[in-house]
């Protein structure tokens, strides 16, 4: 991936819950693809490219949780282990950071957030935060999810591609990864 000052990076959601073994929503073979992605940090951070890292940051009861109504597992509860950075994860200082879901909402886009009771869609305030960008790169977990949501919103305002070595899919229903490209690819996005 060629890297310059009008690219930003979006690194989504490598945190413990799911990219660790033992987390609660494991994305299996999640790990597996972080020396990848760790390799595009650096080298977006040697082109002057912004990096952006997402982290989902939810209250202990929300409606996203099974307990409370959801689909979900308990995860990534604000403050927790879980919802650390994936100790193997290099971490920028200087780069972009964005919380999702911190209010309850299903925050599955780094762009938008939903409250899953109205329906409400708010931003994130990373559309802001990108100015002057004009190609958006997408790594992170989890493909069929998280990242197929940005990766959409993105290609509404960006040229957007997914690093498909950068990310691995939960597959909740056998073929949610094959259907999240070809969502992805029908919404402009380019898969690489």
């Amino acid at each position: 991936m060629e890297y310059n000052e009008t690219t930003a990076l979006l690194v989504l959601d490598v945190q413990n819950d799911f990219a660790d073994r033992e987390g609660n929503l494991y994305v299996g073979g999640g790990e597996e693809s972080i020396g990848f992605v760790n390799e595009q940090i650096e080298a977006a951070a040697r082109a002057g490219a912004t990096v952006v890292y997402s982290q989902d940051w939810h209250p202990s009861s929300t409606p996203h949780f099974e307990k409370d109504g959801g689909i979900w597992p308990v995860h990534c509860v604000a403050g927790s282990p879980g919802a650390d950075f994936y100790p193997a994860l290099h971490v920028l200082d200087d780069a972009v950071f964005v919380k999702k879901g911190v209010g309850g909402e299903d925050g599955y886009s780094a762009f938008h957030v939903r409250d899953p009771v109205s329906g409400e869609v708010s931003s994130t305030g990373l559309a802001e935060e990108l100015e002057g960008i004009e190609q958006v790169v997408v790594v992170g977990l989890a493909l069929d999810y998280c990242v197929k949501e940005t990766a959409i919103d993105a290609a509404e305002t960006y040229e957007t591609t997914l690093l498909a070595d950068g990310t691995r899919p939960v597959n909740l229903r056998p073929g949610d990864a094959a259907r999240a490209v070809s969502e992805m690819v029908s919404a402009g996005v380019t898969v690489a």
